[in-house]
């Protein structure tokens, strides 16, 4: 009978392997011990060397709040400008029903007069006169023929007539009067209560006036994000950022054919992640939160595991601006005293931005450790059943 012979371990592979066990365990304490940093050369180093490049990290600074507080009180923009209109009188459309009456000449209406039995005599009420304006705009009318309407208000499409008529008869009492409006739409969708389809009419389509035909928003909707798309170009509206700057939103006038889709307050979320207490997404305030906000919201960073000095907020360039391939912009925040909350309360966060709080390096280093240990015990393991 053979017996095998434990292999030999040297004295120092033991103490090395405690050194490293010795080690891991003092780099423990230290990340449970709150406020604890463990800095050495070679940890400043290994900084400098991680750091980034010149010009990829915006410091937030007051000089960078005093630039977005002088870029808000601009007032509105281009595009928002561009909506703004003044109430004019409805002009009749193609496809319209016009409703035309000649006092006096029932015979001019499109159905025969129909006879009042309790009183015996016929009545200009009991003509129906409903027109319907062609593709080409025009409608047929007794003596006159077709004649072109579309475009004119009833006053003018009234005066027309009027002059036209003249010639067959005499002193002519025209009324003209939009019966059906079916010329212009507007389609209103998403975060309300009745969306749909809607008809331009005589009252002028303001943008409150089409939410309001639409039921009013639902409970989950971000008036801060309504988007109006109009000849395949979409603005974005901020309801209450309007307010706030006086403006009134009755001046924004819709059009024919604009679609204008109300946002979910999913949709124009922020996220908050890495040394917190609670990473979470939460969405906007009334299209408002700042960065102090949001922190606070997330429980603020973690004491124990958090480098307050590296809180970063990513946000993605737009599309107009930057293209497909554009690398998002970076504001970095230094908040290793707690008098920089107060530039982060006045940091005004943008939708889909994602807010970053940094672990310590201590901490960095001790996962990588706790990584690490699994490998040495199981070798350890290995070795001690070897030398039995």
């Amino acid at each position: 009978m053979t017996t095998s012979t434990p292999e030999y371990v040297p004295a120092s592979g033991w103490r090395s392997l405690l050194a490293i066990l010795g080690a891991s365990a003092l780099l423990s304490a230290c990340a449970m011990a709150p406020g604890m940093r463990m800095q050495t050369d070679q940890d400043q180093e290994a900084a400098a060397a991680d750091a980034a490049p010149a010009g990829a990290l915006t410091p937030i600074t007051a000089e960078l709040i005093a630039q977005q507080r002088k870029a808000s009180a601009q007032g509105v923009g281009k595009d928002i400008k561009s909506l703004f209109g003044t109430r004019k009188a409805y002009r009749i459309g193609r496809n319209d029903i016009v409703n035309i009456v000649v006092w006096g000449h029932p015979e001019l209406g499109l159905t025969p007069a129909t006879s009042n039995r309790s009183m015996g005599s016929t009545t200009q009420a009991d003509v129906g006169n409903g027109y319907n304006v062609n593709p080409d705009g025009t409608i047929q009318f007794p003596f006159i023929g077709p004649i072109k309407i579309a475009g004119l208000t009833e006053n003018e499409a009234r005066e027309l007539l009027t002059r036209r008529l003249s010639k067959f008869v005499q002193d002519p009492q025209v009324t003209v009067r939009v019966q059906a409006y079916r010329n212009g739409r507007i389609y209103v969708d998403g975060e309300v209560r009745v969306p749909g389809l809607q008809t331009l009419d005589d009252v002028p389509m303001t943008l409150p006036e089409a939410i309001n035909r639409a039921g009013g928003f639902s409970p989950e909707a971000d008036r801060s994000s309504i988007e109006l798309t109009r000849a395949d170009r979409t603005i974005r509206i901020d309801l209450p950022n309007l307010t706030r700057q006086g403006v009134n939103p009755n001046r924004l006038l819709l059009a024919n054919g604009d679609l204008l889709r109300v946002l979910n307050q999913d949709e124009t979320q922020v996220f908050i992640m890495g040394e917190v207490w609670t990473p979470r997404a939460m969405p906007l305030h009334d299209g408002r939160l700042s960065l102090t906000e949001a922190l606070g919201e997330a429980g603020g960073p973690d004491p124990w595991t958090s480098n307050p000095g590296q809180i970063y907020v990513v946000r993605k360039v737009p599309h107009e601006m930057g293209g497909e391939n554009a690398l998002p912009e970076i504001y970095h925040l230094d908040a290793s005293s707690p008098t920089a909350f107060v530039l982060a309360n006045d940091f005004q966060l943008k939708p889909r931005d994602v807010v970053y709080v940094d672990p310590a390096s201590v901490v960095r280093w001790n996962r990588f450790i706790s990584n690490l240990l699994p490998s040495y015990n199981s070798l350890f393991i290995n070795t001690r059943n070897t030398t039995r």
